[in-house]
């Protein structure tokens, strides 16, 4: 399908096509990505770009210099312009996000700030309330190293990094669990506390506030054209499915 076709997509599919498409999920998917695609087609991309970013494909692909790039991807069912228009568009998207919402992304981020900046904590989770009790006071009264205890007692994924999160965002974490965080100090080991079926000890190690820079204001500008692609796709759902008029089937 060319994208110099300004035709709506649902004149450009049969309807049969747009049921089949609706029936396996794949309707909505195809036109974000053709809303995107509209978005970005005029972003450009320099010849230097380009090369650096083929290059990096050869190599994560585990292509030498004798392996044809156009045999490996012709066996994935692509173009060599398939390809490349792959590769770019994450460099497009940002740029025309940059362009279109740069202006906003550092609001966006001072609303944001508080979930934003990273902590890393020490975690023993725990389904025995008594356990956590004990193991509490042994690390409180400096009996065991909390290192220890988690290797040997935790019950989730922080056992095998010996009790250690993060450094990961605030907002990653439950709700009860970033409260806890944000009104704590960096060494000071909570009182158990229980959110749903587990009992929790935690330490939090360092608080890292996100500062506002140009990888930031990538991020958040592209948060504000994920929404703006959220509410600009809806209509276009809406108007696809009122023009497929193919009965269900039977």
């Amino acid at each position: 399908m060319s994208m110099e076709n300004n035709q709506p997509l649902s004149q450009q599919l049969p309807t049969d096509l747009i049921a089949l498409l609706r029936r396996h999920n794949m309707l909505q998917p195809l036109l974000r990505h053709e809303l995107i695609d509209e978005c970005v087609k005029d972003v450009a991309v320099s010849d230097e770009e380009r090369n650096d970013l083929i290059q990096r494909f050869r190599q994560q692909s585990g292509l030498d210099a004798e392996v044809s790039l156009g045999d490996h991807i012709r066996g994935r069912g692509l173009s060599e312009n398939d390809l490349i228009w792959q590769l770019e568009l994450p460099v497009r998207r940002t740029r025309y996000a940059m362009e279109q919402f740069g202006a906003k992304a550092e609001q966006r981020f001072l609303e944001r700030k508080n979930n934003l900046d990273q902590v890393v904590y020490s975690l023993l989770r725990l389904k025995n309330p008594y356990l956590a009790q004990e193991l509490y006071l042994q690390i409180g009264e400096g009996e065991s190293n909390f290192a220890d205890l988690a290797a040997q007692h935790s019950e989730g994924q922080e056992q095998s990094t010996r009790g250690i999160v993060g450094p990961g965002a605030l907002d990653q974490a439950h709700p009860v669990l970033v409260e806890k965080l944000r009104s704590s100090a960096p060494g000071v080991l909570m009182e158990p506390f229980n959110i749903g079926e587990w009992w929790l000890v935690v330490r939090l190690e360092q608080y890292l506030p996100r500062q506002f820079d140009q990888a930031m204001a990538a991020q958040m500008s592209n948060e504000l054209f994920e929404e703006w692609i959220n509410e600009e796709l809806a209509p276009r759902v809406t108007r696809i499915m009122s023009s497929d008029t193919t009965p269900p089937a039977a």
